[in-house]
């Protein structure tokens, strides 16, 4: 071959291998390591069948680091290690006709560290920082050098993890001024600075500046909200960094739908085997144990420590913090011997990674509990004469068995209410929900955390009704803890009406919780709740068949006359002068249990209990446009996104039972009057109906009716007051008002100023529980000018009508 041709050789590997190395970069940019390694790999191999090597050795050394990088990133040590190990070899090899430049012989320095680093091997990670810093300060002259901060924030968290938190703070607020200037001069973008807020805020944590550290990790989470799309990697560690702030703040509950949407993504872009994944179930159990729910906490760890055992090698450091947080949740659970045996192991671990002096505090702690531990058992063995033997302490078997069986704290006390604390927390109200039939429900229940959120109701309990309940509970219990509700019980109620064998659909979600603390008894649970409120203070709301409100009725009826004010139903009655007192009509819930509904209404007028009935005719005086729901789900909020993913299911699903026959027994309990003329009338907006009936029906789709949220709202007495009309049936001097009461009278007073009302309280929830302080990067319109157009829409539809 000539030497031409070789050239030319040379230079079209050269290009594949930039090429390669792009792509690397990009994958590794998005935090997909395996591919990005993939990639580098393909540059490396590249650069060995160059035929000439002039000019091209220093290059070769860069993709070698940075498949170091990444196979570090996937725990595989031993390759990163051996990588990273002959680049240095090479370049202090005076023989070696590579000659590296003093950048890439930092970056080598600083990659090792960092891998050591990852292995808890501090003091030769420290060793390889200090002889790199040096060297990095002396070729990065420029005070905006990002390379420069890079490895000074490297070092610093080296000094982190190994305990020297005065001086890492030191070392990362430097990179963090470094950074700051770098941006001031549009040398990079804004995102630079989250690193550094994040790993001062790591820092700050660690030394118990919970406040300071919070404040940072919010400000790397609001510029990741800005610039990077909710899914991305960098967003789930803002998120994952911000609960675990709010935790140590003593606002575990406002963290925990933080931490749900950091497992979330990290469970889809990592796997459930990747440490990163396992992080994130460490904070959620965190979260989960500051409110009280341990066996939660207990579920997440348990399953953490089972990824990190296989991850990490045995022993190694990253499992300290883990088993901590297991011993203190077991300990709450009362499970007091395994939590001693978790502790001892958290012990024998940190003697063997850190030396004498290092890191003292954590061991410190470890040992307190330990010892306190030793006390407690010895008295829990006098007392009940327990001879049994203690689980061996070298290795703990995480296993749910062991924790859910004695739970004795799983955050199921029911505190009780003062006067003063419904004044402050507003009232309280417990609802009847049969969640996962359609999504107006969990509507519902974003609508209520906006409400709690502003103190004007007080969710006490919620009961799951309608069969499979079960399902139905876990479904809520997810639905409530995304919304920053993690504190509101949850018990399973009856079959709805539903006969023994029929189980009805519960449509899935990512959120669902299959949670230990739930309570099989929602019957017993809602008793609970209302004895801990003063008399006639309570409202239930019941979204939902009445056959457990009937149930309650009937076996406790005292205390329900007792405490509760007002009964809230969404369902209908006849027409208000067909009789002396108020009967159901065959609305979807009251049909579902006829004899129950009927109960209800006649035990609440002889007892004097108020009610109140929102109508259909109330959800169809107020419509929403299923933009809106497109504007919700641009909030990312995994409930939104649901929302807007299943209104369209549950659409399709109620058309396929629409167009059956009368009495066919799929349409369940659907009303005969719900036909396909009523469909196209009340979702589409017309009365004219196709001769071939499409087979989808959500592109036809002008308005969607939500029943159970301004169910919710009329439980707000100045909402009911300023946009709702009722009329009233007194009975035994008792008022029991309905809102709606046919097709002209909707009871909605002003349907463009309501519209406004709950979209605003729909968008406010979602993006406070998310900590979001403005709409994400591609939200289209803001929410302000969104409803202005929609209700612009409503007033001219209103005027041609």
């Amino acid at each position: 071959m000539n030497r031409s041709a070789g050239n030319e050789a040379n230079s079209d590997r050269h290009k594949l291998i930039v090429q390669y190395m792009e792509a690397g970069d990009r994958a590794k940019s998005t935090l997909n390591y395996q591919e990005a390694s993939k990639m580098y790999e393909e540059a490396v191999n590249f650069q060995n069948k160059a035929e000439t090597q002039t000019h091209l050795n220093p290059p070769r050394v860069e993709p070698s680091i940075k498949l170091g990088v990444c196979l570090c990133e996937l725990a595989r040590y031993k390759e990163a290690e051996d990588i990273l190990t002959r680049c240095l070899e090479v370049a202090c090899d005076e023989e070696s006709k590579v000659e590296m430049d003093e950048a890439l012989y930092v970056r080598a320095l600083a990659a090792l560290a960092a891998l050591y680093q990852a292995q808890s091997k501090y003091d030769a990670a420290i060793k390889l920082h200090e002889k790199a810093i040096p060297i990095a300060r002396t070729i990065q002259v420029s005070q905006t050098s990002l390379c420069l901060a890079d490895y000074i924030a490297g070092y610093a968290e080296t000094l982190r993890k190994s305990g020297d938190l005065p001086q890492a703070e030191r070392y990362h607020r430097e990179a963090q001024a470094i950074r700051t200037r770098a941006v001031e001069h549009n040398l990079c973008t804004e995102l630079e600075l989250a690193v550094s807020y994040t790993q001062l805020g790591c820092t700050l944590a660690g030394m118990q500046q919970h406040k300071e550290a919070h404040e940072q990790h919010h400000r790397a989470l609001t510029l990741r909200y800005r610039y990077l799309d909710f899914s991305h990697g960098l967003v789930s560690e803002s998120l994952n960094y911000c609960a675990e702030s709010l935790c140590g703040l003593g606002r575990g509950r406002e963290g925990i739908p933080l931490a749900l949407h950091a497992v979330q993504i990290r469970k889809t872009i990592f796997g459930e085997s990747h440490p990163a994944y396992a992080h994130a179930l460490s904070v959620l159990a965190s979260c989960y144990h500051a409110v009280g729910r341990s066996c939660d906490a207990c579920d997440c760890l348990e399953k953490c420590l089972a990824i990190c055992e296989v991850a990490f090698p045995r022993n190694h450091a990253n499992l300290i913090p883990n088993l901590m947080s297991y011993g203190s949740a077991l300990c709450s659970t009362g499970n007091l011997k395994n939590a001693r045996s978790v502790y001892k192991r958290a012990i024998d671990i940190h003697q063997l990674n850190f030396k004498d002096g290092q890191n003292p505090q954590q061991l410190k702690k470890c040992k307190a509990e330990m010892d306190s531990l030793t006390e407690r058992v010895l008295m829990e063995r006098m007392e009940e004469m327990d001879e049994n033997d203690t689980p061996s302490l070298s290795r703990v078997s995480f296993s749910t068995t062991a924790t859910t069986t004695s739970c004795k704290s799983c955050g199921t006390d029911m505190s009780v209410l003062t006067a003063a604390d419904i004044e402050s927390k507003g009232t309280p109200v417990i609802v009847f929900t049969d969640i996962g039939r359609d999504v107006d429900d969990e509507m519902a229940l974003v609508l209520l955390s906006s409400l709690k959120r502003k103190h004007m109701l007080n969710p006490i309990a919620v009961v799951t009704t309608l069969s499979p309940e079960k399902d139905r509970a876990h479904l809520a219990r997810g639905s409530l803890d995304t919304m920053g509700m993690a504190d509101v019980p949850v018990g399973v109620g009856g079959r709805g009406g539903v006969a023994d064998g029929v189980e009805l659909e519960v449509y899935e979600a990512d959120h669902t919780w299959s949670s230990p603390s739930i309570h099989e008894s929602g019957m017993d649970l809602a008793c609970q709740a209302l004895e801990s409120v003063p008399s006639k203070s309570a409202q239930i709301l019941c979204l939902a068949s009445l056959s457990d409100m009937a149930l309650l009725i009937q076996e406790h009826q005292d205390l329900f006359t007792d405490k509760v004010k007002e009964v809230v139903v969404m369902g209908g009655v006849m027409p208000m002068d067909s009789g002396d007192t108020l009967t159901p009509d065959t609305a979807y819930n009251n049909n579902c249990d006829m004899e129950s509904a009927k109960f209800v209404y006649e035990k609440c007028q002889e007892l004097g209990v108020p009610t109140a009935t929102l109508s259909r005719w109330a959800a169809y005086g107020c419509p929403i446009r299923p933009q809106l729901l497109d504007e919700l789900a641009k909030t990312k909020h995994m409930v939104a996104a649901n929302i807007r993913r299943k209104s369209k299911d549950s659409l399709d699903q109620l058309w396929n039972k629409v167009i059956l026959p009368p009495d066919h027994p799929k349409r369940e309990k659907l009303p005969a009057r719900c036909d396909v003329n009523w469909f196209y009338k009340t979702f589409c907006g017309t009365d004219e109906v196709p001769e071939e009936l499409p087979l989808s029906i959500w592109l036809q789709v002008e308005k969607l009716n939500m029943y159970d949220p301004l169910a919710v709202l009329i439980c707000v007495s100045s909402y009911r007051d300023e946009h709702f009309t009722s009329k009233t049936k007194t009975v035994n001097r008792i008022p029991h008002v309905v809102v709606g009461t046919s097709e002209s009278d909707t009871g909605v007073s002003d349907r463009i100023s309501l519209y406004k009302e709950y979209s605003h309280l729909f968008i406010n929830a979602l993006q406070a529980s998310l900590h979001e302080p403005e709409m994400p990067l591609g939200s289209e319109k803001e929410p302000d000018i969104l409803i202005e157009e929609t209700t612009k829409i409503m007033s001219a539809r209103s005027r041609a009508a």
